[in-house]
């Protein structure tokens, strides 16, 4: 077969009689070409791991890690546009002399979409750890920038700009690949067209809310885009507190210090019921434009992204789960669709505010609905279905009608993979390459749970046990580098900590939250039980 006849990931072929009658045919043998994770000589060597006491979750961890790997793919290899009338041709270049690249799906769209970067980027940090093919997936954005600042929604060969979200997933997914690889000289290398972005999306902010006012409506398939969107401010608090953070690396206080500024002046208009917040509801309205509507990813990315006041945390946890079916999330902002890119979103947005029994639910009921679909792959996880099970996501809004043009290895459905690393194992980094971290298990429902990833600074790894009693804590990180333990505890009382059988100061036992914290763990490797 021609490379570009290639399909583009999964491991299987099709076989078909082009005959009409009665045909034996006996296969002695079956090797397929695979075009997907191209650097690679061994596919199974992963630096990230995961395991807990629940076997779905372990699949789903997995099977988001596949997904990923399925979407590194060579860059001569995207899918031609505009598209041909009958099959498929997968010889377009996708804008980059590296030798792996991210897009959003193997075989649909085989192009570069930023948007889906800001789900795919942080499960690929913690699982297969390719930084490769995400600098070369991040540095594209900067080399396609407009005179103007604007990076693409879509890079080559579909070239698509006109989408403020979009603009922002790079700038996040920007601070994202830093604080795993911490590759800092891809920042010093495109400072100044980072600034250039930042200009180019604060220009647009409103007066005197200083929230942003969305005039670039492209977005990821949602009915409308527009005016003081509340995912997009949401997008726009995380795109300022991040780019203060990298200003810092940089050696610019000052600017950060003024990004942090803007950050909060935002906030505290879209937590105002003069603008978003709804306080009859518990929930943020999708914009000054359109108030009959409370947006899965707008009040899901207000909490992950920390937009929403403390005081609002459990409405608006409480009012998601009111979107809930049987076989996953119902979103509000594209009726009668299901969307593991904005449930990914929702499930980090549970974590992020201490519901993990939530985000474990909605995990196994959506993505292990999926995986265990005899109709599905059981191997990946699908761009989107329908309420009703089908596979026509978007069939009616954009995607003409047609059920087959659903991508079943999307790299925007692989939230899992890093909720489950980075708040339930509760393996977090605060620092480039994690020379400084934070280890928060959240227990949910489960009795163990071990994993960890791997950065340039060497594995970092941790388990947590259940036992009668309390629990067991282990670490295992990069020596020289500096933690902060947060750790669950019971409200009745304080715990104990201790450390090879001797006991352990805690810093901080906040009674209310049922959390201790200790600070300046050292790095290296540690046993804590914690008894209560």
């Amino acid at each position: 077969m021609p490379d570009a006849s290639m399909r583009g990931g999964f491991r299987y072929l099709s076989l078909f009689t082009a005959t009409d009658h009665y045909l034996k045919v006996q296969i002695t043998s079956v090797t397929l070409e695979l075009s997907f994770q191209p650097t690679w000589p061994n596919l199974q060597a992963y630096s990230g791991y995961f395991h807990s006491s629940d076997e779905l979750l372990n699949r789903i961890w997995y099977a988001g890690a596949y997904t990923l790997q399925i979407n590194a793919v060579p860059p001569q290899t995207g899918r031609v546009w505009p598209l041909l009338e009958k099959g498929w041709r997968n010889d377009a270049w996708l804008g980059t002399n590296g030798s792996s690249i991210f897009v959003d799906g193997g075989k649909r769209d085989r192009a570069t979409w930023a948007g889906d970067l800001g789900i795919a980027l942080p499960s690929v940090f913690v699982s297969t750890g390719d930084f490769e093919s995400a600098r070369n997936a991040l540095q594209l954005q900067y080399d396609l920038q407009s005179k103007a600042g604007e990076l693409p929604m879509a890079g080559p060969p579909l070239n698509f700009f006109g989408s403020d979200t979009y603009h922002m997933a790079s700038l996040i997914g920007t601070y994202e690949y830093l604080l795993y690889s911490g590759d800092l000289e891809f920042l010093s290398f495109n400072w100044v067209k980072f600034r250039l972005a930042i200009e180019f999306i604060t220009a647009k902010l409103d007066r005197p809310s200083g929230a942003l006012y969305v005039t670039g409506s492209g977005d990821w398939g949602r009915y409308a885009q527009g005016g003081l969107n509340t995912a997009a401010n949401a997008m726009m608090f995380r795109t300022l507190i991040t780019g203060a953070l990298m200003a810092r690396w940089q050696g610019y206080p000052a600017l950060a210090a003024n990004w942090e500024e803007m950050a909060y002046t935002l906030k505290a208009s879209m937590n105002s019921p003069r603008y978003n917040w709804d306080p009859a509801v518990g929930a943020f309205k999708d914009s000054n434009l359109d108030a009959s509507v409370y947006p899965e990813d707008g009040n899901s990315l207000a909490l992950y992204y920390d937009m929403a006041s403390s005081l609002y945390h459990q409405n608006i946890s409480d009012r998601l789960v009111t979107n809930w079916g049987p076989i996953g999330a119902k979103c509000p902002e594209l009726s009668f669709n299901i969307v593991p890119f904005i449930e990914s979103m929702e499930i980090k947005g549970h974590l992020s505010v201490g519901q993990a029994n939530r985000a474990l639910e909605l995990i196994r009921r959506s993505w292990g609905w999926y995986l265990n679909n005899p109709y599905g792959t059981q191997s990946t996880f699908v761009e989107g279905y329908l309420q009703d099970g089908s596979f026509g996501y978007r069939a009616w809004t954009g995607y003409q009608q047609d059920y087959s043009y659903t991508s079943h290895a999307h790299g925007w459905s692989t939230g899992p993979t890093h909720a489950l690393s980075h708040y339930v194992l509760g393996l977090q980094l605060v620092s480039p390459g994690g020379s400084g971290w934070i280890l928060a298990p959240q227990f949910g429902d489960l009795t163990f749970v071990e994993g960890g990833f791997t950065t340039p600074l060497g594995k970092f790894s941790a388990k947590w046990s259940l036992v009668p009693g309390g629990y067991d804590v282990v670490y295992d990180v990069p020596a020289g580098t500096i933690g902060k333990l947060t750790l669950p505890a019971a409200k009745s009382g304080r715990p104990t900590a201790s450390l090879d059988g001797k006991e352990l100061h805690i810093d901080v036992y906040e009674q209310y939250k049922g959390q201790i914290t200790i600070l300046n763990a050292a790095g290296g490797k540690a046993k804590i039980r914690i008894a209560y």
